[in-house]
């Protein structure tokens, strides 16, 4: 491992990220295939052809999505390691990316990280049938003008914040009817945009509960070892060096906000300069730039934006 860049940070994307087709341009990269080929093996199935073929419906089913793009993910780190890219100061995923990030820290094989995330997932549709659940991205309110409207809109049932992704936009997750009452009383605040997300299972919510117990005994069966890159977690905005801590904040992610403003402020407080988003897509990016101007953002998801981002950030000896 050489000299980590102080200036940069990496990090993965989650569930939202993914397309069929979405690594075709790295199809010829032995080191992408053989990610790809260790994933399956673990699985049990051809991920590289669902990922490469689709159908799109059965690569958005929650338990296969999540494989996909955490494999997609490590496979773009090994590459970028391959290609001599630099080691970041630090690492963060959003969600389900905070797993691909342990990956990269080599706190978690890929086997293992791709079987516990198709689990995760699994756990996660089955605590909210698909069709009862909903997510919707809230543009342009304050945060705690979006808690307020959860707060009235509830009546009984569950809708909260669960996303804090930029400000000015935070994601809802709960009951869909109680979503749906929160996503109409955001416009009659005055939001520019409210989105409804194509998601099977509303994550990070109170009612992911229950599968965030099952997910804390399926922790128990898998290695973690020390990170050997400091790794921000989503529901603290801190690093730990302790395997136990580590599996207890991967639960309280499940149903807990996912604080993405607060990540990205604290990589900038510590001295980061530029992140780079290790994954299929864009959208960490574009976060970026929300959240702080003064950041570079940088997408690997083509082979030219994957060079220029290796000659701006050389591994360091």
């Amino acid at each position: 491992m050489s000299s980590p860049n102080p200036a940069l940070a990496i990090v993965f994307p989650g569930q939202g990220s993914q397309a069929v087709g979405m690594m075709s341009a790295w199809s010829d990269e032995p080191v992408i295939r053989e990610a790809f080929a260790e994933a399956s093996e673990a699985l049990g199935y051809d991920l590289w052809a669902l990922v490469e073929h689709g159908p799109a419906e059965t690569l958005d089913q929650t338990d296969r999505t999540q494989p996909a793009i955490l494999t997609a993910s490590v496979a773009l780190w090994r590459l970028w390691q391959e290609r001599g890219g630099a080691w970041p100061a630090a690492l963060a995923g959003h969600s389900l990316g905070e797993y691909s990030a342990l990956v990269a820290a080599g706190a978690l094989s890929l086997p293992d990280a791709v079987e516990l995330v198709a689990d995760r997932g699994r756990f996660m549709q089955e605590a909210v049938p698909a069709g009862e659940g909903g997510m919707a991205a809230v543009l342009g309110l304050e945060d705690d003008q979006v808690a307020t409207l959860c707060t009235e809109a509830g009546q009984g049932e569950v809708v909260q914040p669960v996303n804090y992704n930029a400000p000015g936009q935070v994601v809802i997750a709960g009951s869909r009817a109680a979503v749906d009452r929160a996503a109409e009383a955001a416009k009659a605040a005055g939001a520019k945009r409210v989105m409804p997300l194509p998601v099977s299972a509303p994550s990070h919510c109170s009612l992911m509960r229950d599968a965030a117990e099952r997910l804390s005994e399926r922790l128990e069966a898998v290695s973690l070892d020390v990170p050997r890159v400091p790794v921000l977690h989503n529901v603290d905005v801190a690093t730990s060096d302790d395997p136990t801590e580590i599996r207890r904040r991967l639960v309280e992610q499940l149903a807990n906000p996912v604080r993405w403003t607060e990540t990205v402020q604290r990589m900038a407080q510590d001295g980061v300069e530029t992140l780079i988003e290790c994954g299929p897509g864009k959208v960490l990016t574009g976060l970026t730039r929300r959240i702080d101007r003064n950041l570079q953002g940088k997408a690997l998801g083509d082979p030219g934006a994957f060079d220029e981002a290796i000659a701006a950030f050389p591994a360091q000896a």
